[in-house]
């Protein structure tokens, strides 16, 4: 663990991307198997454990430190592990501290209720870096700034192999990924995937940016719509079917209505939804499903999944992935249409000649329901990432809506020290006049001098405190940007907004002018 909990706290004050790869490089060379592979596993997809860690992290603190000094020290250090950390009382005498392969074992195969008493006993062999470091790894919550391809990268490069080579074999290998590293050091031939049902890396996309229109010429572009779902691919070899998330997680479990189809030897990339009557339902319906471990009957009548395809992998063995985007498209009607596929259809593709014609369509996006548009050349390759200049996202333009800021919570890592998420409402008219009533939550849209300006602000205009979440006086407006606006039972409001983020800070405009309830309600439908 003493490795390990050096690299984290390295990790975490380097904030250069660069540095990062370098820490991570050279951790991987001068750590043995199977260490460095439990920590790579840690970064790159974190750790599945029979044991849910966050329930009793805090209860473990009982008895060793005074409740209230625990809570003081939770509100102002934002972080219940590094909390933890910081006040476990140290041992008299510090023993050697525990390999992080005999830890990651142990939490694998321990059972419930002997866990805590194991956990109690690595935190007496461990000084507060290695404490913290043990508790994050054993909640999932690391936050150290780097994400899974980032660690994949510094692997390609210990390796000397080109990172979309360790993407393809990713899922197809598992932790502590002995056989991953045999290869890398040339001790082994690359891990054979061909024939499993895993996941492919995806092809993503680039947001238009002003100015790229101007350059573009129509005929080298194919159009589709961009759906408000999520984006999957199905994986299917033999009797082997699996349903990827973007981010490369099973995802069947939630969905069995899609796995028990047929669908032969071949890999898909498309949209899920939820289709009813041919009408593709709100994100709002999709999100019903996303998430759960089993769904029932009703679930599966009431939000019933379809996927929309836009390319085609691998069919009956054969790598299209090289082939344009053409003739993918080519090879994906083809299948499509050797058999019916009841819960599936195929991206459609719009005609136009310029790209005024384009735009003019892409006006209309909000008003039909549409999330907005996707770009694509017609000569691109299927190549894994996000490359430049192949694939844009051109989402629909934002809708607005004057808020109040209502609430404020402290943030989490390098944000524990401010007033960083905050909850905001309208104006809902009662027989007494008026109330506000929160209708969506943000943490991100502005710049760092901002939060510093949003923070003073709330210390300074605190009227309750609830715990770690401060009530402010309703007096400062902001702007709101959000994609859409759903009916929702769970929220005071009885709405829920999709992708909340703070578009501006309205010093200048009077909290008695922000928006009304009935504003958000209107644009349910739009």
């Amino acid at each position: 663990m003493r490795a390990f909990s050096l690299l984290l706290e390295r990790l975490a004050f380097t904030p250069s991307r660069n540095g990062k790869l370098k820490l991570l490089s050279d951790y991987v060379s001068n750590t043995p198997d199977p260490d460095r592979g439990w920590a790579l596993a840690a970064l790159a997809d974190g750790l599945e454990t029979k044991v849910s860690f966050r329930r009793f992290i805090a209860n473990i603190l009982v008895g060793r430190v005074d409740p209230v000094l625990f809570d003081l020290s939770r509100e102002y250090v934002g972080d219940t592990a590094e909390t933890v950390a910081l006040l476990w009382p140290a041992p008299a005498n510090v023993a050697d501290p525990p390999r992080l392969s005999d830890v990651v074992q142990a939490v694998r195969e321990v059972d419930k209720v002997s866990i805590e008493e194991r956990v109690i006993g690595w935190l007496d062999r461990l000084d507060a870096n290695g404490r913290l470091a043990l508790l994050k790894l054993l909640t999932g919550g690391l936050r150290v700034g780097v994400s899974a391809r980032l660690a994949k990268t510094a692997l390609a490069q210990f390796g000397n192999v080109d990172v979309n080579a360790i993407e393809e074999v990713w899922h197809g290998v598992e932790a502590p990924y002995g056989d991953l590293f045999a290869w890398l050091e040339g001790r082994a031939a690359k891990p054979d995937i061909s024939g499993s049902a895993v996941f492919r890396p995806l092809m993503l996309a680039h947001p238009l940016e002003e100015g790229d229109l101007e350059q573009f010429v129509a005929e080298d572009f194919v159009a589709e719509w961009k759906w408000d779902g999520i984006r999957i691919q199905i994986s299917a070899m033999g009797e082997d079917v699996r349903l990827y998330s973007r981010a490369g997680d099973d995802i069947g479990k939630a969905f069995p209505d899609l796995l028990e189809a047929e669908w032969s030897n071949v890999v898909l990339d498309g949209e899920l939804l939820v289709v009813r009557d041919g009408i593709v339902a709100p994100f709002n319906d999709l999100q019903q499903r996303l998430n759960r471990k089993t769904v029932s009957k009703r679930m599966l009548a009431d939000f019933p999944a379809h996927v929309r395809f836009y390319d085609i992998l691998i069919r009956e063995g054969e790598d299209l992935r090289r082939q344009s985007l053409r003739e993918r498209r080519a090879h994906l009607k083809d299948w499509f249409a050797e058999k019916t596929r009841a819960r599936a259809d195929l991206s459609e593709t719009l005609e136009f000649e310029t790209m005024e014609q384009l735009q003019t369509v892409w006006r209309e996006t909000r008003a039909n329901g549409i999330e907005g548009l996707m770009l694509k050349r017609s000569d691109s390759p299927y190549l894994a990432g996000r490359p430049k200049g192949h694939w844009f996202k051109w989402k629909r333009a934002p809708l607005t809506v004057d808020t109040v800021l209502m609430y404020a919570q402290r943030g989490s890592g390098k944000r524990s020290s401010f007033y960083s998420d905050f909850t905001f409402g309208t104006w809902r008219d009662t027989e007494d006049g008026r109330e506000l009533v929160p209708v969506g939550k943000a943490y991100f849209g502005f710049t760092d001098d901002e939060l510093q300006q949003l923070d003073r602000w709330v210390r300074n205009n605190t009227i309750d405190r609830f715990g770690p979440v401060r009530s402010v006086r309703p007096l400062l407006v902001v702007e709101v940007a959000f994609d859409a606006v759903h009916l929702s039972s769970r929220h005071k409001s009885g709405l829920a907004m999709r992708f909340p983020r703070i578009h501006r800070i309205r010093w200048d405009k009077p909290a008695d002018e922000a928006d009304r309830l009935h504003t958000l309600q209107a644009m349910i439908a739009t």
